[in-house]
Parts: structure tokens; C-alpha cells; sequence
């Protein structure tokens, strides 16, 4: 449960209210835009960890207004219990944490562990590592193995959820492999995230997706690609285009509508551009002004 900043936590890491406008923990939110809103950190800030240290990335996190983050299971470098006591002292929650395929498959009482350490509900994997074309003897697969560990984290009260990457969404009958991995699961073993950019890059609709399975879909990283971009199932995209929420080619409104209905936890943008520092205000900004 969070606990409530100190003064003395927020003398250390003031929140840049000149960017959010509003109050702790309402940073990316509005009147329309309930958030909650966090950043994959240290993650989108891993350039300024190589140059500065993972304390100057976390630093930066807070000092953008955010207190929740999702993070990968290297914890910076650290042990889960170190690197957890470095959350702790900005006052950032984590909400989920990304680990391997691998780890996942082969180890999950270890990743149900490290989760106890890290004091959170949610667990994540982010690719399945695949040859390509990403088919549907690879997703069956896929499924065999989320739903043996979701069901083993379920026993110690964790969800599994999986991030989607664009290499999903190839055609598959009169769908695409992404729905089987859906049908061939279920919300007690697989949850998802949906990362926007990557809906968008194969040419799915993000708000009809959130729609078609609106009880499936657990947190989302908001991501926008820019204008122009062809689509393509093949994750290929510069990371120069990544651009700042509302600048590029998502339907913000409508999406953000249609997941807050289908009752999404946790928002948590992701900027990969090398603009980073300059792009997440942006977004922010933007996000604080979205209305429907």
C-alpha cells in the first residue's frame, strides 16, 4: 500500500509542478483522464543511468511528478531488496516488473520470489522469443507456457501479464495470432499490456482492441508513433520515431476513453527516443489537457 510522502521526501525530490499542474500522484491526469500515470523507469531514462548512475535516473523520475514506475527485473543492477529500498526513498511504487521469457519458464518460483522482495502483485514478459514469422505452433507454445506460470503465480497472489511488440498481429485465419494467444488463455493465467506504438505499427486499432477484449487488458504503456510511419509486423520502427503523447498517430481521446472503461490500472509511458528528457513534459502536458 503507499504511504504517504514525508516533508522530508519531498524537500529531497520536489515535483516539477510547473509540468504537471497538479498535486502528487495526478501528474498526466485531467478531468476526463484519470490515470493513474507512471513511467518505465529507470527503463526510458537509461541513458541518463549510463552517464549519471541509476540514483540521477530515479532522481529524474520523481522530479517529473511520477510515482509509480514499472521496472525490468535487472533492478538497475541491483538486488530486488536494494533496489527496492531506492524506490522506497523517492516515494515510487512499483506496479509491475518485466522478467525474461526464459525466467518466467524455467524459474518462476524464483521470479514469484523476487516479486514477494519487490512487494507487488504483477508480473511481466515482454517477448517471446520467436523466428520469424511469429506463427501459430510459436504462440501455442507461448500459451502452454503462460498459462503453467500464471497459474503457479497465481498461487502465491501474482497476475501474469504479457506486453504486446507488433510481431502478434499477423494475420491467422480470420484473425490474427494475437487472438489465439487470447482464446488459448485465460485472465486467471494472462493478462495484458498493451503498448500502444506497437498496436499501431502493424495497423491494429488500440481502442477497438481494448473494446474487442475488455477484460483482458491489465496496464498499458502509452507510446505514440509518429505521423507517417508505415506499418509493419516486423518491430521495426527508429526510435527517433517515438514522439511526444498526442503528436503523432493515435486517437488519444477515444483510446483512453475506451481503456479507463474497461478498467486499465496503471497508465505508464515509455519514451525510447533519444529526446527523452525534453519529450516526457510534452506528453505530460498532454495528457493533463486530453478531454472526451
Amino acid at each position: 500500500m503507499l504511504k504517504p510522502l514525508g516533508l522530508i521526501a519531498l524537500t529531497l525530490f520536489p515535483i516539477n509542478i510547473a509540468t504537471s499542474g497538479l498535486a502528487a500522484g495526478d501528474v498526466g491526469t485531467s478531468k476526463s483522464f484519470h490515470g493513474p500515470v507512471g513511467l518505465v523507469s529507470p527503463y526510458s531514462l537509461r541513458d541518463l543511468q549510463k552517464t549519471q548512475g541509476l540514483a540521477a535516473a530515479l532522481d529524474k523520475t520523481r522530479s517529473f511528478g511520477f510515482r509509480y514506475v514499472e521496472c525490468g527485473a535487472d533492478f538497475g543492477g541491483l538486488k530486488p531488496a536494494a533496489f527496492k529500498a531506492e524506490l522506497d526513498r523517492r516515494g515510487l511504487v512499483p506496479v509491475g516488473v518485466h522478467f525474461s521469457y526464459e525466467q518466467i519458464r524455467d524459474d518462476v518460483e524464483g521470479v514469484a520470489a523476487a516479486a514477494k522482495v519487490m512487494n507487488i502483485a504483477r508480473i511481466g514478459c515482454a517477448w517471446i522469443p520467436h523466428k520469424d514469422p511469429f506463427d501459430e505452433k510459436q504462440c501455442r507454445a507461448a500459451a502452454v507456457v503462460f498459462n503453467r506460470a500464471g497459474a503457479a503465480l497465481a498461487k502465491h497472489g501474482i497476475q501474469l501479464y504479457y506486453h504486446t511488440h507488433g510481431y502478434e498481429f499477423r494475420p491467422l485465419g480470420q484473425g490474427t495470432v494475437f487472438d489465439l494467444l487470447v482464446t488459448e488463455t485465460s485472465p486467471k493465467t494472462l493478462m495484458f499490456e498493451m503498448d500502444v506504438a506497437w498496436v499501431v505499427l502493424p495497423g491494429q486499432n488500440p481502442a477497438e482492441l481494448i473494446k474487442k477484449y475488455p477484460n483482458r487488458w491489465l496496464l498499458m504503456h502509452v507510446k505514440d508513433l509518429k505521423k507517417g510511419v508505415p506499418h509493419n509486423h516486423l518491430v521495426k520502427a527508429a526510435l527517433t520515431d517515438q514522439v511526444p503523447i498526442g503528436s503523432g498517430q493515435v486517437d488519444w481521446p477515444t483510446l483512453l476513453r475506451a481503456s479507463q472503461e474497461a478498467g486499465v490500472k496503471y497508465y505508464l509511458i515509455e519514451d525510447e527516443s533519444p529526446t527523452v528528457l525534453e519529450q516526457i513534459p510534452q506528453s505530460l502536458r498532454y495528457l493533463e489537457s486530453v478531454s472526451w
